[in-house]
């Protein structure tokens, strides 16, 4: 059973305009770097117009999670329906989605990684802690569910496995340790689904 995922409610064309300019400055400057003047301003709308339709810069922080989140289940969506036999392949479509997702949309590694280390410790109640908790749920339920249908034995745990794969790769992208970890990580996966399945 795969984590649920929010309903994300039609956006006036003003609260577009303040989400897309939030998600543009999040991304390139940080949380904390962006204040709700900058991203008035960028989005071409007044102060009250941002807090009318969002009520808070927290708020603003978690729509801005639960739309990249959409767009990133949408490509994998996509990634997973050229492939629908249940096997190796369908589990590694997610690393296909990623290494084709990560240079446009994310060369600066995860967002919600990236949001979760910037409130940092001290935050216990901030909104972005369950948003994040439940996006990276998601994705190992969905790896749990691709293992399984592969008849991988312990499906449970090499999902676990896939999943560190798959972190430890977005993050190498922040960090550009290395070049094309999305590429490395695929072929690591491979190469364990391979040996699971005897």
């Amino acid at each position: 059973m795969v984590t649920s995922v929010p309903e994300l409610a039609p956006l006036t064309p003003g609260a577009s305009r303040v989400l897309d300019a939030a998600s543009r400055l999040f991304y390139e400057r940080g949380i904390h770097a962006v204040g709700v003047d900058t991203i008035a301003e960028a989005a071409g709308v007044t102060k009250k117009t941002l807090y009318d339709r969002f009520g808070s810069k927290e708020a603003l922080v978690v729509a801005y999670l639960q739309h990249r989140d959409a767009k990133w289940r949408a490509h994998v969506a996509d990634h997973l329906s050229r492939i629908p036999a249940p096997g190796i392949d369908r589990v590694l479509a997610i690393f296909d989605a990623a290494i084709t997702w990560s240079d446009d949309y994310s060369p600066k590694g995860c967002s919600a990684i990236n949001a979760r280390a910037e409130i940092g410790d001290g935050h216990d109640g901030h909104p972005v802690f369950p948003e994040v908790a439940r996006q990276k749920a998601w994705l190992l339920d969905v790896f749990t569910d691709l293992c399984r249908e592969a008849g991988v034995a312990d499906a449970s745990a090499m999902a676990r496995a896939m999943m560190l794969l798959y972190e430890g790769a977005i993050v190498t992208v922040g960090m550009e340790t290395f070049a094309q970890p999305f590429e490395v990580a695929r072929g690591l996966a491979r190469g364990l689904l391979e040996n699971a399945r005897g």
